[in-house]
């Protein structure tokens, strides 16, 4: 080993890395793999997943390990892997955004607790700043559920929490700003038009789902790097390759529910899971000391019935530590022998690139064109939602709405 090098284990992941130290005081150091890495994997592409319902088992995914590039941010690695920037910096705690370093490993969470919601239409849970959803399936098949990574609303512009539906799809939409929002850009000394036309600077990207509450749509954007912010006016905002695959495969009349479920808790192969989010800044419960009664009422009475039943424990000092550092990692709270350092462990450790079937180019801020896209979602399988009656057609690119 060089002089002024040394090894240590990593507390989270429990592999070595080796650091070389500086030559003089101040000068930082920087993370290099480790002399003996095991041989990375192929990334295993995040949206989307296959289940049975009847098996009982709310969890899809696996959590993955890759090294940043020299040129990496984590904001980077994160849409490479289709995850937000929410999510991606709350499972590197210390890790530099910009700068994470070459070689330096990356927890990419894409391992998914379901949310408490029926699996029906559109699940949004803004805690996880996160969109599921769920087409329609025949009695006896077993579940699609497709998910995206999404930016919510700011605190003072929260998005709203219950039950709507998909009134309208416009591709190209015009973004009208509602008089509020001129108003604040008027005091911010940032005035806008009256309207914004399809383009580069139209912060709805190129479609956009309009929803039963007036002035909320779910919508792509003309920054990317928001995906996993709290910026918009309450709209939830998509990946632009994200939002055109939504686009095409919801109909009209989907139903939307969107949930605050700080924590989630689901079965996996007969073991409870939990991940944990925390709670919004803006939300009561972030105020809050995190208690073992607000996580049993997170937990909910069905799932407390099934531990009964199954004459399960489930390890409530884990609970607690997961809860009080949430970053975002499902983890066994039933297993005796569980704990976020194992999880980490066991994580299948992948390239640094693009997963096989992704739709992101990886270089441009754009999806690749429509008629490639179209042939590599036939490739995966995706199939568009139903045509729209004569009295349900789609929007045309003329179309104005308020928005995001």
């Amino acid at each position: 080993m060089a002089a002024g090098a040394a090894q240590s284990s990593d507390a989270r992941t429990g592999v070595a890395v080796q650091t070389v130290g500086a030559g003089s005081a101040g000068q930082a150091t920087s993370a290099a793999p480790a002399a003996q890495a095991p041989a990375e994997a192929p990334p295993v592409e995040a949206y989307r997943f296959t289940f049975d319902p009847h098996l009982n088992d709310q969890m899809l995914g696996q959590v993955q390990i890759t090294r940043a590039n020299q040129a990496d941010t984590l904001s980077d690695i994160a849409r490479r892997f289709s995850i937000g920037y929410n999510e991606i910096q709350r499972a590197n705690p210390g890790v530099d955004m910009w700068l994470p370093g070459a070689g330096r490993r990356v927890v990419v969470p894409t391992q998914f607790v379901l949310p408490n919601a029926p699996y029906l239409g559109i699940v949004v849970n803004v805690a996880q700043m996160r969109l599921y959803y769920f087409p329609p399936r025949k009695r006896g098949d077993q579940q699609i559920v497709y998910t995206y990574p999404i930016g919510i609303g700011r605190v003072d512009w929260k998005t709203p929490s219950g039950v709507t539906t998909v009134v309208r799809k416009v591709k190209n939409p015009v973004w009208v700003p509602p008089a509020d929002i001129l108003e604040e850009h008027r005091e911010e000394g940032d005035p806008l038009p009256a309207e914004i036309r399809p383009g580069p600077d139209d912060p709805m990207g190129n479609r956009a789902l309009y929803l039963g509450w007036p002035e909320y749509a779910i919508h792509g954007t003309n920054k990317p790097i928001g995906v996993g912010m709290r910026v918009s006016h309450g709209c939830m905002h998509l990946y632009p390759e994200d939002i055109l695959q939504l686009y095409k495969m919801v109909p009209l009349g989907t139903q939307v529910r969107v949930v605050d479920q700080p924590y989630v808790f689901g079965w996996y192969r007969g073991e409870l899971y939990m991940e944990a989010f925390g709670p919004l800044e803006g939300d009561p419960r972030a105020g809050q000391p995190v208690t073992r009664q607000l996580l049993e009422q997170a937990m909910g009475p069905h799932i407390q019935q099934q531990l009964r039943r199954r004459h399960e424990q489930v390890r409530w000092d884990l609970v607690m530590q997961l809860a009080r550092d949430p970053e975002g990692i499902p983890v066994a709270i039933t297993d005796p022998d569980a704990s976020l350092g194992q999880a980490l462990a066991n994580a299948r450790q992948v390239e640094n690139r693009l997963p096989d079937g992704a739709a992101w180019d990886g270089r441009t801020d754009l999806p690749m064109d429509d008629t490639t896209f179209e042939r590599a979602l036939s490739k995966l399988g995706v199939t568009a939602a139903p045509h729209p009656t004569s009295l349900q057609q789609h929007a045309s690119s003329s179309s104005a709405a308020p928005g995001t």
